[in-house]
Order: structure tokens, then sequence, then C-alpha cells
């Protein structure tokens, strides 16, 4: 289910958790190796969406504490996340 940003009721917490719930997908695919994949373009475009709203601050904390949780290194995370940059 894609995200509708112009809904009144869309809270913080709501793009929180579209973005982690990206990270935790991207983690259970490519470091765990899950037998079904999790991550879906919903949850990567509800992921994007989030990402303009959230700070910096908000994203760097979710995927630090989600890497020490999945016992991923943080800089290899972040190729994960990003792999063109």
């Amino acid at each position: 289910m894609i995200m509708d940003l112009n809904n009144p009721e869309l809270e913080f917490s709501d793009l929180v958790y579209a973005y982690q719930s990206w990270v935790m997908a991207i983690i259970n695919d490519e470091k765990l190796d899950g037998e079904a994949k999790l991550l879906t373009d919903d949850i990567a475009d509800d992921a994007l969406n989030a990402m303009r709203f959230l700070p910096g601050e908000v994203t760097s904390a979710i995927e630090t504490s989600l890497a020490r949780v999945y016992d991923v290194d943080a800089d290899e995370l972040a190729s994960l996340l990003f792999p063109e940059e």
C-alpha cells in the first residue's frame, strides 16, 4: 500500500515506519539470506517519499540502530541502501 502524503492524518511516525520498513527489508534481503524477499516497489516508494520529510538525523538514527540490531556494519549498510553513491 502506497503512503498517501496528502492524507491529513499522516503522522511523523508513519514516515519513520516507512523508512524503517525499507531498511529492514534491504537488510533481510541482502544480509540475512531470508527465503522470502521483503523489498517491494511499494516499500521502496514509501521510503523515498518519507526521506523527503525526515531529517537526516532521523534516517541516520534508524540506519544505525537497525545495523546494530542485525549486526550489519554501518558502512556496508550504507552501500546497500545507496549503492550509487
